[in-house]
């Protein structure tokens, strides 16, 4: 199975998907917050608060994961995203982390499906375009060497995320 066919983009809300885990980008209490954070905190219900209360957090570009409760998907990896301070605080490599440490969970529960939101370019500031181009060359090098995750879903928010994943994907060299 090739790489890119074990990529897919699409526009949707990500608390709906049927996929083994989603990943939260989660801030480093892992207590809840805005965005794709709080939006899955309030689908997953007040016991996926419950048991993150139990993980004492998360250091940035690490993961942990739980239950989804209430969610289509059975598992939540939660992973903290660098906030961009420019890109020369080493937020590359931070948020390259963060991708890599949620795919080796998702690899180490044999998780077939993976859904991820764009990490980092919310309310932490990481410019799209940059923030796009490492998420799917983190991937695309993890999937070439790995079986585990079997489909990894690249899930957009807006219409801009959904043309900016797709054209960074096109011109990938597999």
């Amino acid at each position: 199975m090739s790489v890119l066919s074990r990529i897919l983009i699409l526009q949707d809300d990500i608390t709906r998907l049927q996929v083994d885990a989603i990943v939260n980008a989660a801030n480093s209490t892992l207590l809840g917050g805005g965005g794709v954070d709080g939006a899955i905190h309030r689908a997953a219900g007040p016991e996926l608060l419950a048991e993150c209360r139990q993980l004492n957090g998360c250091p940035t570009g690490q993961a942990k994961i739980t239950r989804g409760y209430r969610l289509p998907a059975a598992w939540v990896i939660h992973t903290v995203g660098p906030i961009w301070q420019g890109g020369q605080a080493g937020e590359p490599e931070v948020l390259k982390q963060a991708y890599l440490n949620c795919l080796s969970l998702a690899a180490s529960h044999q998780l077939k499906s993976l859904a991820f939101p764009a990490i980092s370019t919310g309310a932490y500031g990481y410019p799209l375009k940059a923030a796009t181009q490492l998420a799917l060359e983190t991937v695309a090098a993890y999937l070439k060497q790995f079986v585990w995750p079997e489909q990894v879903i690249f899930v957009c928010f807006d219409a801009l995320s959904l043309t900016t994943y797709r054209e960074k994907l096109a011109e990938m060299a597999f």
